[in-house]
C-alpha cells in the first residue's frame, strides 16, 4: 500500500485532545471570576489593581488627553476634541513623534521619487497633519460606531435598574460594570464624576464630548428634562431605545442598499493606478519619454483633483444622513 494508516495514532491523537480540553476545563472552573470581570472594559481593569476611584478617573483622563480636571490639553479645540474622542491613549510627547515621522517618511519617498528638495518638503508637511489627522478620524468614526451599537443595551440596563427602584447614578454604574469598552468606560467616568460633585447634567454632557455619537444628546436631554419637571424616566427611555435600534436598522440597510455605489467607488479609483502599475510591469520605457516633462505633474495634478470631485459626487450619491 502507498500510505499505510495506524489506527494506534487516532487514539493518540484523540488522548492529545483529551488532555487539553481537561485543562482547558480545570482552568475555567478554577480562574477568578474577578479577574474576568477586570477584562471586561479599561476602568475595570484599573479598579482591580486596587486603586481608589478618584486615581481612575485621573488616569482615564490622562489616557484620553485630557487633564487630571477633564480639560483639554492641547491649545487647538477641534484637534483636542478630535484626539478625545478618537479614544487614541497618547501622550504630547508620543503625540509630537508620530506626527514628525509621518513627515519625514513622506518627505523621504518623495525625495526618493522625484529627487527635488522642494516637493519633498511640501510631501513632509502634507503628510505630517494629514496622515495623523487620516487615523484620528478613523478611529473616531470607529469608536462611535461601536459605542452606537451598545448604547441601546446601556439604555436598557439602566431602565431595568430604575424599574427596580435604584437611582439614576446607581444605574450609569451598572452599565460601567457590565459593558464593554468603551460604553463601559464612559459610563463608568460618569458614575465616578457624580461620585466626587459633578452633578448627574454635567457628567453626560462630559460624556458627550468625549463620545461624540450622534445618539448621546437624545439621552442626555431626556435625563436632564426629566431631572427637572420630574416625570417617568424608565418610560421616556425604554422608548428612547427602541428609536435608537430602529435608527441603527436603518442604518444598516441603507449601507447594504448602497453597497454597489461603494464597490463601484472602489473600483474607479484604484483601476487607473492598477493600470498604470501593470504598464509599468508589462512595458517600463512605456511612460520614460514623458515622465520628466513639466506638463506630465499639471496633467496628473489635474486627473487626480477630478478623481477628488468625483468621489465626493459618489460619496454623497451613497451617504444618507437622517
Amino acid at each position: 500500500m502507498i500510505f499505510d494508516f495506524n489506527p494506534l495514532y487516532v487514539f493518540y491523537i484523540a488522548a492529545a485532545l483529551t488532555g487539553v480540553l481537561a485543562a482547558e476545563g480545570f482552568y475555567l472552573l478554577v480562574s477568578n471570576t474577578r479577574d474576568y470581570r477586570s477584562r471586561v472594559n479599561r476602568r475595570l481593569e484599573i479598579s482591580g489593581k486596587g486603586e481608589s476611584r478618584e486615581k481612575v478617573l485621573v488616569q482615564l483622563r490622562r489616557e484620553r488627553g485630557l487633564s487630571a480636571d477633564g480639560d483639554s490639553l492641547f491649545g487647538v479645540a477641534w484637534f483636542s476634541r478630535l484626539v478625545v474622542q478618537s479614544g487614541v491613549k497618547i501622550s504630547l510627547p508620543r503625540a509630537i513623534l508620530m506626527i514628525a515621522g509621518a513627515g519625514l517618511a513622506c518627505a523621504f519617498a518623495a525625495f526618493m521619487a522625484k529627487r527635488d528638495p522642494v516637493i519633498a518638503l511640501a510631501a513632509g508637511g502634507a503628510g505630517a497633519v494629514l496622515l495623523p489627522l487620516g487615523l484620528l478620524i478613523v478611529k473616531r468614526n470607529k469608536r462611535q460606531g461601536e459605542f452606537g451599537a451598545k448604547f441601546p443595551d446601556a439604555i436598557d440596563i439602566i431602565v431595568r435598574s430604575l424599574r427596580a427602584g435604584h437611582p439614576v447614578p446607581i444605574a450609569i454604574g451598572m452599565v460601567a460594570r457590565e459593558l464593554p469598552d468603551p460604553v463601559g468606560t464612559e459610563f463608568g467616568m460618569v458614575a465616578d464624576e457624580i461620585t466626587y460633585g459633578a452633578d448627574i447634567e454635567t457628567a453626560l454632557r462630559n460624556m458627550m464630548h468625549r463620545v461624540g455619537q450622534e445618539d448621546l444628546p437624545l439621552f442626555v436631554t431626556s435625563v436632564a428634562i426629566q431631572s427637572t419637571t420630574g416625570g417617568n424616566l424608565s418610560q421616556i427611555l425604554e422608548n428612547l431605545a427602541k428609536v435608537i435600534r430602529e435608527r441603527f436598522k436603518m442604518r444598516r440597510k441603507i449601507r447594504g442598499l448602497s453597497a454597489e455605489g461603494r464597490a463601484g467607488a472602489m473600483i474607479l479609483n484604484l483601476t487607473p493606478f492598477a493600470v498604470f502599475a501593470l504598464v509599468n510591469f508589462v512595458s517600463p520605457d512605456f511612460y520614460g519619454y514623458v515622465w520628466d516633462r513639466p506638463s506630465t505633474t499639471v496633467v496628473l495634478g489635474g486627473a487626480l483633483f477630478w478623481m477628488f470631485v468625483g468621489n465626493l459626487i459618489m460619496r454623497r450619491m451613497v451617504n444618507f444622513k437622517f
